[in-house]
Order: C-alpha cells, then sequence, then structure tokens
C-alpha cells in the first residue's frame, strides 16, 4: 500500500476535523508547528448566513461576531446600518448606471451604447454588488424581488431596466403596499407589459393579468372579467417609445367607469385614475391570498423547494398581522424550527454560484470595466454566469427566474461550473480588474500537514472543518498524503493550488447554500 492509501485508511473523523497517523518516512526530518484551527461560525449561524448572503466569507463572520452574534448583526442588515459605500462606487464603473432616460436614448441612437449593452452593465453591476456588498441581506432581497416582479435584462424596455432594477433595491427591505405599486407603475414594467400601449378603448390585458397571476393573489382567485376590469384600471400610463421614451400619465387614455375585481370595487369616475389604482394596488397587498404567496415565494427560496405549509400559513399571517412589512415575516422565517432544518437543501443558481465563488476564494474588483471591455473581470462576471446556464435577469418570462433544485441540476450545467472554479481558481480568467489570492497565502503559516491544510481550506473557503472524504478527494486530487508537509516551495503551492481549491468549490457544499 503506498503511503497516501496508507494515511487514507488511518484517517478517522474527530469532531469538525480529521486526526491522521502519519508514516514514519512522512514524518521523519519534520517539525511542524501546532495547526490552530481557523475560526468558523457554529452550524446554525453558518446556515443562516449561506441563505441570506451571496456566500459564506470570513470577513463576514468577523462582521458578524463584531455585531455581537447572528441575531443583532441580522437586525443590523434589516435596519440598514452597514456602509454602502461598494453600492455607490462600483456604480460609477459603467456610464449607463447614472445616466438619464434621455442620455441613453442619444447612445442608443448615435451607436455609441446599444440598450442591451446598457441592461448588461445592471445584469454585470447587480452581481459585482453581491460579490462586496456590506449590505448583504438588502442585495438578497432585491434579487428576490427583481425576481418576483420580473423584467427581463435584456434590451427590451429601453432606457429603464436600470432605474428599475434601483427602485427595486430602494424598498426591498420595507413593505410590500410600497413595493407593489412602485414595480406595476415602473415605465420597465409599462413597456415589457405592453401597458405602455394601452388605452381607454383597447386595454391591453398582459399587466392586468401578471399582477393577478404572478404578483399578488396567484391562478384561482380571480376570473377574466377581473382581469379586464385590471386592464381597464391600469390604463393612463403612456410612454413615447421610440420617440423621446418619456413617461407620463395621461387621463385622456384612462378608462373610466364602476370597475370590480374579486371583492374590490371602485366607481373609478375620476379621469386621473390613480387614486382608484391605489386603492386597488392597496387592496391587492393585504389580500390573503397574496400574503400567502409572497410567504410561499420566500420559504421556497430561503427554506426549501418544498416549504412546510405549517411555516407557509405562520409566514403569512405574521405578514397581514405587520400591514404587508418585510422585515417581520423575514425575522419569523429565520427563527422558524423548518428554517433551522434546511440547510443545503437548495441549490445555487448559475449567478449565485459565480458570485459565491468570487467570494470564497478573496477575489477583488479592482478597477471598473473600460468602455464594453469583456475581458475585465466586472464585465466578464456576466457572460461566466451565462455559462454555466443563465445570466442575473436573463430569464425572459415574466414568472421570473426557477427556484428550485431541478432547474439547475444539469450535468451541463455542473460540468459547466467545474470548468468556472478552475479558471477562477488559478486566476487565469478574468485578469483585468480583479485581484486575486496568491497560492502561498492560502497557507496559514509556513510549514503544515497537508491534511491541516486541507481543513484550513475546507474553514476558509466552506466555512466548516474537513471531514473524511473530504480529505480524501483532496489528497487524491492532489497526489499528496495526508501527513505530507507543505510549505511555499512544494509543488502544490508552486504550480497546482488551482487543483486543490477546486475540490472544495465543486464539492456539494458549495454548490449549495
Amino acid at each position: 500500500m503506498t503511503p497516501t492509501r496508507r494515511s487514507l485508511v488511518a484517517a478517522t473523523a474527530t469532531g469538525a476535523g480529521v486526526a491522521l497517523v502519519a508514516s514514519p518516512a512522512e514524518a521523519a526530518g519534520y517539525r511542524v508547528r501546532a495547526y490552530t484551527r481557523t475560526k468558523i461560525p457554529a452550524p446554525a449561524t453558518l446556515h443562516a448566513l449561506q441563505r441570506l448572503t451571496a456566500g459564506y466569507t470570513p470577513a463576514l463572520l468577523r462582521q458578524v461576531g463584531a455585531a455581537g452574534g447572528f441575531g443583532r448583526w441580522f437586525d443590523r442588515q434589516l435596519r440598514g446600518h452597514y456602509d454602502d459605500g461598494w453600492y455607490s462606487a462600483t456604480a460609477r464603473w459603467w456610464h449607463s448606471i447614472n445616466a438619464s432616460e434621455a442620455d441613453l436614448w442619444q447612445r442608443q441612437k448615435d451607436g455609441v451604447e446599444m440598450f442591451w449593452r446598457a441592461d448588461a452593465n445592471y445584469q454585470c453591476w447587480a452581481m459585482v454588488r453581491r460579490v462586496g456588498s456590506q449590505r448583504q441581506v438588502l442585495e438578497t432581497m432585491a434579487e428576490f424581488w427583481e425576481h418576483h416582479f420580473h423584467v427581463p435584462a435584456n434590451g427590451e424596455v429601453g432606457p429603464f431596466r436600470t432605474s428599475y432594477g434601483k427602485t427595486i433595491r430602494g424598498l426591498a427591505l420595507t413593505r410590500f403596499d410600497q413595493l407593489l405599486p412602485a414595480a406595476v407603475t415602473h415605465p420597465a414594467m409599462s413597456v415589457y407589459l405592453n401597458n405602455a400601449n394601452s388605452n381607454k378603448s383597447a386595454p391591453n390585458e398582459n399587466l392586468g393579468r401578471e399582477l393577478l397571476e404572478l404578483h399578488t393573489v396567484g391562478r384561482g382567485h380571480y376570473t377574466e372579467d377581473d382581469v379586464k376590469s385590471s386592464a381597464r384600471i391600469l390604463t393612463g400610463f403612456r410612454v413615447g417609445l421610440w420617440s423621446d421614451w418619456k413617461a407620463w400619465y395621461d387621463p385622456t387614455r384612462h378608462w373610466t367607469g364602476p370597475v370590480q375585481v374579486m371583492d374590490f370595487a371602485h366607481p373609478n369616475a375620476d379621469p386621473d385614475g390613480r387614486a382608484a389604482l391605489g386603492a386597488y394596488l392597496r387592496y391587492l397587498a393585504h389580500h390573503p391570498a397574496t400574503a400567502r404567496r409572497i410567504a410561499h415565494k420566500l420559504a421556497v427560496r430561503f427554506v426549501s423547494d418544498s416549504p412546510p405549509a405549517d411555516l407557509v400559513d405562520h409566514l403569512a399571517r405574521v405578514y397581514l398581522a405587520n400591514k404587508t412589512a418585510i422585515g417581520p415575516v423575514l425575522r419569523a422565517l429565520v427563527a422558524s424550527s423548518a428554517f433551522r432544518a434546511s440547510a443545503g437543501k437548495k441549490v445555487r443558481t448559475p449567478s449565485e454560484d459565480v458570485v459565491a465563488t468570487y467570494r470564497a476564494i478573496g477575489a477583488r474588483f479592482t478597477t471598473g470595466p473600460s468602455a464594453s471591455n469583456d475581458s475585465s473581470a466586472a464585465n466578464a462576471i456576466l457572460w461566466q454566469s451565462s455559462s454555466l446556464g443563465l445570466p442575473a435577469f436573463g430569464w425572459q418570462r415574466p414568472d421570473g427566474r426557477p427556484d428550485n433544485g431541478a432547474a439547475w441540476s444539469s450535468t451541463s450545467r455542473f460540468l459547466a461550473s467545474l470548468d468556472l472554479h478552475y479558471t477562477v481558481s488559478g486566476g487565469w480568467w478574468p485578469k483585468v480588474g480583479v485581484a486575486y489570492r496568491r497560492p502561498a497565502a492560502w497557507l496559514p503559516q509556513p510549514r503544515i500537514r497537508f491534511d491541516h491544510l486541507v481543513d484550513h481550506l475546507s474553514r476558509t473557503i466552506l466555512g466548516r472543518g474537513s471531514t473524511p472524504l473530504l480529505l480524501r478527494v483532496a489528497c487524491e486530487a492532489a497526489g499528496c498524503g495526508p501527513a505530507a508537509v507543505i510549505t511555499t516551495g512544494h509543488r502544490i503551492v508552486r504550480w497546482e493550488m488551482a487543483r486543490l481549491v477546486t475540490v472544495f468549490l465543486d464539492s456539494p457544499t458549495h454548490m449549495t447554500r
């Protein structure tokens, strides 16, 4: 039996780490300083961080510790007590992020930057924000609501997609009865679901239907007549499509007359129908069916693909009791036994995998891209997520990206993730505008046994200690015995660290959250 195999057979689990017996040949002549295990969070804290953020990092653990524990950290996140400078700083990396609609339209006409490219800039920015933001819960919920009120980022909505994303983020931790009207009346939504073309003589039903089916009560709670009335209430909003792209409300285009949707009735006599619409949206936001739909979507996102009915019922009650406030629902969700028991049951989507990988290996964006330079990391991150199956906000239907494991667990997706992990771990692409951890920087001390290095990497990348299986895979990937001594001159550090790091990134622990 080879030394590597002999040591593997001798492996036994001891708590979160691994105890190994070194062969005399491996241990002879070496003095290795005792390894002090890298600090990791309690399992419950790690689970909550994996669900509520873009991925575990040691810096995130330090932030939780500085707050006085997970509960206080979560409260500070919900209250917006952390610095948001990364959001503002990275917004300056792309001209289109802070440009006006008129400016974006002029750039389109001049051939300087097409709408699709401006939307791609927003997609990149959304991912870059998640990599480095101190407001992790806000970014997580902003993404959640952008998928709930989904508008694809593909150039179809003219110059409005970035403004739409900013609007959603600004309200992501407030109240649903504030978020709903902001999303539904935004020009991006009006253009995408044809409400910008709707008028009193021919109300377009797209937005009126999706408002009921996707955004609020869901199927089974309304009729076709309700859809027609819903569309009539929404008339009056206009956009100068392909002329000046100005958005305004036109009372002469609003359908007037009594309307009824489910139990909501309104005389709707005023040509300015915005008061009627406001009452209608408040009714929908506070409807018990909406409460249950929002509760179910939150439970699917943060608990499991098939959340328990009693959890959904509880969250719906909290939602209604707190007048649609989002924070209390999130607190109730995190406090639930179903949440605590759901660790590792959610598969990361393509964009989540890319963002979590950058965070796990400590990659840092150093500069923004130059125009549309796709070799720059801040732009390349979008194409990396696309290579895994779906770019951020790239889902084409209005129902938003699937949020179940089956959608993201294909062989092709897995193989694409393996390629991403290896490429980024080696720092081979992208190379512009990004700083990677040097291979030697992965060593916690100048001389360390391989099994202890594996434990350190597991704790740093995954937030948990090594296991016998993980060590075995690492040994086979690196061709190294557990008790071998690793220094900065070892071949693993000099040439093969990427192969070792991908053992952790390719693991189910990293591929799930």
